[in-house]
């Protein structure tokens, strides 16, 4: 074809997804092994995108099972289980036809991966809301009602009214809208996966802020959970103005300062 395979590279590297088969079929007949290794490279690239596509399908089973409803809103939380810092929950109105690729249970996306799909989720969504429940009120009506309480808060937040929740695994009392609860739902419903990134993007941005104020404890890297360096700080310093003193009497009373 009288390119050099450095141009030729350049070309594949700068297309589109869209452009990749017609470049496959112009390349494909290049005998040069340079060449080849970049039309296998690029159908390698095809194959993963139809795989991501065809579990995001699957993800939308409950989307599409319960599509006469309007407006459907996924539920999550984030930050049940740490020692330290609020419980954030997020609550997400994705338009019917979202393209949104790699939704997924928060745990299982690296914190890039969460970053770029949070930006994508607040570019696209229909709305989302967001709730929180500080350490007080947690010690004050325990972890599961402070989690109902953020979630109430997420949905009155958002710019339109759901007419359905999609719930991860719980109902929420005091919601007068229906609700499905869906056992590991952030990995079943492209709606609830999308709550689960903003919860946990919102949670952590929230706890690397913390750390700035309370840098001993490491909480910009465990997230408020009991990572050896926040226990140790915790035996040398004792808990800070964020820590759950109802968890940390969980902790055989040992950095409980009541």
């Amino acid at each position: 074809m009288g390119q050099r395979i450095n141009d030729i590279k350049t070309v594949f590297q700068a297309a589109d997804t869209e452009k990749l088969p017609e470049l496959i079929k112009a390349y494909g007949e290049d005998g040069r092994s340079g060449v080849q290794a970049l039309v296998k490279s690029a159908c390698r690239k095809l194959e993963a995108l139809e795989k991501e596509r065809a579990r995001l399908k699957r993800m939308r089973e409950y989307e599409e099972k319960y599509k006469e409803y309007s407006c459907i809103c996924g539920i999550d939380e984030a930050g049940r289980g740490p020692l330290a810092g609020p419980v954030v929950a997020g609550a997400v109105i994705l338009p019917k036809d979202c393209d949104i690729l790699y939704l997924n249970d928060s745990k299982q996306l690296s914190e890039k991966r969460r970053e770029e799909l949070y930006g994508q989720i607040m570019e696209k969504a229909v709305a989302v809301g967001v709730g929180y429940a500080g350490p007080e009120r947690i010690d004050e009506i325990n972890i599961l009602q402070a989690t109902y309480e953020a979630m109430r808060q997420a949905v009155a937040a958002l710019a339109a009214a759901p007419d359905l929740l999609l719930n991860d695994a719980v109902t929420i009392p005091q919601v007068d809208i229906r609700q499905i609860p869906i056992i590991k739902g952030d990995a079943k419903s492209v709606s609830i996966a999308a709550a689960s990134i903003v919860a946990k993007v919102t949670r952590d941005r929230l706890m690397v802020q913390y750390d700035e104020l309370f840098p001993e404890y490491g909480f910009a890297s465990n997230k408020g959970y009991g990572a050896p360096k926040h226990l140790e700080a915790l035996q040398k310093y004792g808990p800070t103005a964020i820590h759950r003193r109802s968890f940390l009497k969980n902790l055989a009373g040992r950095y409980s300062d009541s």
